[in-house]
């Protein structure tokens, strides 16, 4: 009889159900306004497919914010929440925590990854997405805690839940969040990152675009032989940067400093030139200031023509 009643309730357990996630493809509209191949940003989808974590890095300026806040809003919508890594974040902003009150007494308030969830749960077959900037400039053990086991790939989902560390209640990530994150391989704290982190992250390296199809078209459209002449400078000064054994590939200058918001003329130019490129130049070369000085009249002489 105790058994017979056991079926019994066990029958009216409700039956967790995970649901397949679509991801629509790449679209052409999408790569141009990106100013990137199409086939590059489907594998971007094709690996969110395959696991829910991916981290573009690369050398400032290849355009890692941009493309991740665009990628999401094309593959979720409105569905996508963005939050900066830094040396104070800590779980209790970036998952949950007790803040305190303006009449006193504290209150356990939820951080961005709780609300994704939350809201990710309300419509499992619809995608969430979580965009973290500088996510390497954070203590990913001490943002992240128990959660770094929840989100893998195989232990999403209610039969994974763990006990939480403020609520204490039963808490699991549904597979319908994923997680996009951007490095910059300037930044030397890169080499600190978790390597619990590393393994739950696909990594999705990202170069200066100045010979892809993307940008050749955008350069087209620009018709400005100055503008020609300081990209080509630029890769010129890449080369010397990739050579330098201080340095490396991953200090080289990206394309997106050139990606104008309006007109290219020259005062555009020149601002580019002494208020960007110049002074990223004087600390890549700080200890050898001809060096930078060589490289920034090479810049200066593009704009006098």
């Amino acid at each position: 009889l105790l058994a017979e009643n056991a079926d019994e309730q066990a029958d009216r357990r409700p039956v967790v159900v995970e649901r397949k996630v679509v991801l629509p493809d790449a679209t052409d509209d999408l790569a141009n306004d990106l100013n990137v191949d199409r086939a590059w940003l489907q594998e971007c989808i094709d690996l969110l497919r395959d696991r829910p974590q991916l981290i573009f890095y690369g050398p400032p300026g290849t355009g890692k914010t941009y493309i991740a806040q665009k990628l999401a809003a094309h593959l979720a919508g409105d569905n996508v929440r963005l939050v900066q890594f830094h040396p104070a974040y800590s779980y209790e902003d970036f998952f949950e925590g007790y803040r305190p009150l303006e009449e006193g007494g504290f209150k356990l308030k939820p951080g961005p990854l709780r609300k994704t969830v939350d809201a990710a749960r309300e419509s499992p077959s619809t995608p969430y997405f979580l965009i973290i900037d500088e996510i390497n400039r954070g203590n990913m053990s001490k943002i992240f805690g128990e959660l770094l086991m929840l989100i893998e790939s195989d232990k999403r989902g209610e039969k994974n839940a763990i006990r939480l560390l403020y609520s204490g209640e039963q808490f699991w990530v549904p597979p319908n969040v994923h997680i996009i994150g951007m490095m910059n391989t300037a930044d030397r704290s890169l080499a600190m990152i978790d390597y619990a982190l590393r393994r739950r992250f696909a990594f999705f390296g990202m170069e200066p675009a100045f010979s892809s199809d993307g940008f050749r078209t955008y350069q087209t459209t620009i018709q400005n032989p100055k503008f020609d002449a300081l990209v080509n400078i630029v890769e010129q000064v890449n080369d010397a940067i990739t050579e330098d054994g201080s340095l490396g590939s991953g200090f080289r200058i990206g394309h997106s400093y050139f990606c104008a918001p309006g007109i290219v003329d020259d005062a555009w130019l020149s601002d580019v030139v002494e208020y960007e490129l110049i002074p990223l130049l004087n600390e890549y070369w700080f200890d050898e200031p001809s060096k930078a000085q060589n490289w920034a009249s090479h810049l200066r002489s593009t704009i006098r023509g």
